[in-house]
């Protein structure tokens, strides 16, 4: 289904609205509307497609490194579904399901210090996440809430404030940097692949424990996904560039409440090399479209495997 040529301005004005209010001006998006007409109406169709075939909710994950555009595409993906297609769709990310402050204490404590920092598979609270997806993917579906969790404050904000979600959707967008990865090899695990591995993680508790997971509870919730959509960034040091923009926008959403320092963003990107190394290589050719992103931040092709 295309939209014809009255909708398509219509849908192109909201696309560049929404594009205007999530600027930066140190760094202005790039080729917008090239980038809607090559990259954004074929994936928002490709969606649809497989909504029609199917005839259900449709959960799309959206995985990437950090800084990659995650957020900014799911939202987009949202409007041209709603505005071409007519479709209801829900957005959140991995990122509202991490575990307390409090259950990350105690993780600390009984297996790895390491786990007291955010990130890595093992840091969700993966039995909500998973009940959070079958939920909205229940034909009987009636009510449900999703978390809202404040990078800032390092915790899960209270439930009146989490989404509320009153309808079944038509389409679910999970997105999140570590969405549909899959575990290493074991003699993968042996080498240190940093400096936080090589001192922090020295009988490689942290990393196998990392693994586990990723063969277990994720596995069990990255098979409720439909289509998995990877964003291919350039090279891991491109993570720690957009990483510090990322800070930037999260700096201005908070209005200069304490956010993270250069260094400690440096330090605080190492607990996600390995894996998003590791994505790199495995969702090229797992995923059912990858985007590859240059290195001026630019969607620059599309693939569907």
């Amino acid at each position: 289904m295309h939209a014809n040529k009255l909708s398509y301005q219509k849908i192109k004005k909201k696309y560049l609205d929404f594009l205007k209010s999530q600027e930066v001006l140190s760094e202005p998006f790039k080729n917008k509307v090239g980038q809607l007409n090559n990259f954004y109406l074929p994936i928002s169709q490709m969606i649809n497609k497989n909504f029609l075939k199917n005839d259900k909710t449709q959960v799309i994950g959206l995985s990437g490194g950090q800084g990659s555009g995650k957020s900014t595409i799911s939202n987009v993906l949202k409007i041209l579904l709603k505005e071409s297609f007519g479709l209801e769709t829900v957005v959140f990310s991995i990122d509202d399901f991490y575990k307390t402050l409090k259950e990350r204490k105690i993780m600390s404590k009984n297996i790895s210090s390491l786990f007291l920092t955010r990130g890595v598979p093992g840091t969700h609270d993966t039995k909500m996440l998973f009940s959070c997806i079958k939920a909205l993917k229940n034909s009987k579906f009636k009510k449900n809430l999703i978390p809202k969790f404040n990078k800032a404050i390092d915790n899960r904000i209270s439930q009146n404030k989490w989404l509320k979600v009153n309808k079944r959707p038509n389409v679910v967008i999970f997105e999140g940097w570590c969405v549909g990865a899959g575990p290493q090899k074991k003699r993968d695990l042996l080498v240190p692949i940093n400096e936080l591995e090589k001192h922090k993680d020295i009988k490689k508790i942290w990393r196998n424990r990392v693994n586990q997971e990723l063969r277990k509870d994720y596995k069990k919730i990255f098979r409720l996904i439909d289509k998995l959509i990877f964003l291919k960034v350039p090279s891991f040091k491109h993570v720690f560039k957009w990483r510090l923009l990322q800070e930037k926008k999260l700096r201005i959403a908070n209005k200069g409440k304490k956010i993270m320092s250069y260094s400690q963003i440096k330090n605080f990107i190492m607990f996600y090399e390995r894996l998003t190394k590791h994505m790199l290589q495995s969702l090229t050719y797992k995923a059912d479209a990858v985007i590859k992103i240059d290195v001026e931040h630019r969607l620059k092709s599309i693939k569907f495997n």
